[in-house]
């Protein structure tokens, strides 16, 4: 239990409308639910402070929001909209538009990608809680553990021309069991959860301009849709009861 006070959390769901490896996924059907809407029925959930919103470029991604219940309260500008624009400016961009229009200041943000839809609302709090509970931290990113572990089975081509690969990772020099390497993490997704003061300054990079924690989820929940192949991967994982996806009923249960 936390003895920090309960944060106010700004949950923000980007979904602009141009997607290069699966045209208009953010607003696809997922089971039930266009893809964004997943993420909004989580943030239902969540046992915190939350406003949550859609951030988008597109009116008709908009229209399909706000038809199953989320909020678009502006539409994105054009130079934030890109596949090159950096998610630094689009979460600064919603946190002062929604700040302005609320009339009031957020402690946190959260961003919530439609494209990781299989979280958890028990999940997602527990990184609040720990954002709250450790002064020292800028947020806590979502984790999980690979299912091959690339610090010994990583490579890459020692040249443009060789044929020869070598170590990605020289911590793996030497090491024959895979028992005997250290545990590797990635940062998958999920969920992100930052400061609101740390949201309004960063320039770049989040890992490299701030401290982080981490809320370790398991690997089966841990997908990015990106294309047509990993969104069938989502489904089928999803029926088959491996992965949960919060709101989704099975069919027969």
């Amino acid at each position: 239990m936390s003895n920090s006070p309960s944060p106010s959390v700004l949950a923000i769901i980007p979904a602009r409308g141009g997607s290069k490896g699966l045209p208009g996924k953010n607003v696809r059907d997922l089971l039930g639910k266009p893809l964004l809407a997943h993420s909004a029925f989580l943030a239902g959930q969540l046992e915190h402070d939350v406003r949550c919103i859609v951030s988008t470029d597109a009116a008709d991604v908009a229209a399909i929001a706000r038809e199953h219940g989320a909020e678009v309260p502006f539409l994105r500008p054009a130079e934030l909209a890109s596949d090159t624009a950096p998610m630094s400016g689009v979460l600064r961009h919603a946190l002062e538009e929604m700040e302005r229009l609320d009339g009031r200041r957020y402690d946190m943000v959260l961003l919530l990608d439609p494209t990781s839809p299989t979280r958890t609302a028990e999940q997602v709090d527990a990184a609040i809680r720990k954002l709250a509970d450790h002064r020292e931290l800028d947020g806590v990113v979502a984790v999980s553990e690979p299912f091959f572990n690339p610090t010994w089975v990583g490579v890459k081509q020692l040249g443009p021309d060789s044929e020869k690969v070598g170590r990605y990772f020289q911590e793996g020099t030497g090491v024959v069991r895979r028992q005997d390497v250290e545990r590797f993490l990635r940062i998958n997704g999920s969920f992100y959860v930052w400061r609101s003061e740390f949201v309004r300054r960063l320039q770049d990079s989040w890992f490299d301009e701030g401290a982080h924690g981490v809320l370790e989820i398991p690997e089966t929940q841990s997908f990015s849709i990106d294309d047509e192949q990993e969104f069938r991967l989502v489904e089928a994982v999803v029926r088959a009861g491996i992965a949960p996806l919060p709101g989704y009923v099975q069919e027969g249960k």
